[in-house]
């Protein structure tokens, strides 16, 4: 394992920012995300950022007294830097500059597993280095290609590429993209045609929505290879996981777990992640999941319901589900309207969640009776499996079931009603 780097956190604190202080830790758990030590951080009260050196020449000089001391390599600031301020900032500090950009870039590039996912961080990558590694060889030469430490080393070979090549790159990249967003479109379409709900976690990153689905999984009794990755880290999930769940005498569901949301998510990341993140504007039900444990909860709401509307997703229902509510001074579970206060690693008020995605989204059922003949044993399995069989009985044309059942089942055995 290799020795931690060690970091100085930079950050303005623009027009009195009431989560600032957060803001900074949380840049602090991202570097640590990175393997990286945050030794020591300075801040700055600004009404804007300086365009050239993003604080000003006081702070620089503190700085540079702060490096001395720390023997700090990286320098982090906590926003997106221009070309100009990394080249000005790494001249005048001596230090690899990176920003709070390069760090998630880093992060969701370590994390990704599946191919979209490799894909969808790479685009967003390439789409940042674009207007920072042209006229800026020396600059990002010191930062092993631009991007974070993922690809130190394997940067200087990036710096070969000009302007033309890396726009062909994100070209052809979108173009295997695009053909992996076509299949997950074509899952999408045979899903709503075969109208099981779809019920979807979203939140911020490390809010505990892994957790959720796997406690609603064992809920199920879904064996322990369905399960999904979950670490208390962030970003721990990248890739879109979708399983099916049937809660007692009720048809299934299918639940998504996404990507988490972080305050100033890269705009490129967002864009490229928007194909899987249209998983839940397609749900029936959001399920907003919130670590009621962190002070500044409210706070993570918002980002998490800005991020949606910039993706469009919005007129969607919604259940809260206020997490780690066990670390908090609270009787759980508690039902509060939409929102449910539990704790998905202790697994209380799992059973009142499931309790409030039934009622939501199994409230439109079809109760009605069917006769089916016996050389059709194979719809009398499939609706047992797929709806909520009240009763069943037998006489000498076939069995007798009375149902609860979606829409497209009724439509589809008509015939069969009685």
């Amino acid at each position: 394992m290799r020795e931690k780097q060690k970091a100085l956190l930079i950050g303005a604190n623009i027009h009195h920012q009431a989560d600032f202080s957060y803001s900074m830790k949380e840049l602090a758990n991202l570097a640590a995300a990175c393997q990286i030590e945050s030794v020591a951080e300075v801040t700055q009260n600004l009404n804007r950022i300086n365009k050239t050196h993003y604080i000003g020449t006081g702070k620089i000089e503190e700085t540079l007294r702060l490096l001395e001391e720390t023997d700090a390599e990286i320098v982090i600031f906590n926003d997106e830097l221009s070309a100009t301020q990394i080249r000005n900032l790494e001249e005048e500090l001596g230090r690899r500059v990176i920003d709070r950009t390069m760090l998630i870039l880093d992060i969701f590039a370590t994390r990704a597993k599946t191919r979209e996912a490799q894909l969808q961080v790479e685009v967003a990558r390439l789409k940042y280095m674009l207007p920072r590694i042209v006229g800026q060889r020396e600059s990002l030469g010191r930062q092993g290609g631009g991007v974070g430490l993922k690809n130190r080393g394997a940067g200087e070979t990036k710096l070969e590429l000009d302007r033309r090549k890396i726009e062909a790159k994100i070209v052809a990249l979108n173009k295997e993209l695009e053909a992996l967003v076509s299949q997950r479109e074509t899952q999408r379409n045979q899903r709503k045609k075969s109208g099981v709900p779809l019920v979807s976690l979203v939140g911020y990153t490390n809010a505990g929505k892994s957790t959720i689905m796997n406690a609603l999984l064992r809920r199920s009794h879904q064996s322990f290879n369905k399960q999904v990755f979950e670490k208390d880290m962030l970003f721990a999930t990248l890739d879109t996981s979708v399983r099916k769940i049937k809660l007692a005498n009720h048809q299934p569901f299918l639940l998504s777990d996404t990507v988490g949301f972080v305050d100033k998510l890269p705009h490129h990341l967002v864009k490229a992640f928007r194909s899987t993140l249209e998983e839940a504007a397609t749900a029936d039900l959001l399920i907003v999941v919130v670590d009621f444990s962190s002070p500044n909860y409210q706070k993570l709401i918002d980002v998490t319901n800005q991020t949606l509307k910039e993706i469009g997703i919005e007129n969607v229902p919604v259940i809260y589900a206020y997490n780690k509510a066990d670390l908090v001074d609270i009787e759980i579970p508690q039902l509060r309207g939409e929102s449910l206060y539990l704790s998905a690693k202790q697994e209380v008020g799992i059973e009142e969640l499931a309790k409030m995605i039934s009622g939501r989204i199994f409230k439109n059922q079809i109760h009605c009776n069917l006769l089916i003949p016996f050389d059709d044993g194979r719809l009398v399995s499939y609706l047992n499996e797929n709806a909520n069989v009240l009763s069943t009985s037998y006489d000498d044309n076939g069995t007798k079931l009375t149902v609860e059942c979606n829409r497209n089942d009724f439509e589809r055995y008509q015939q069969y009603v009685i």
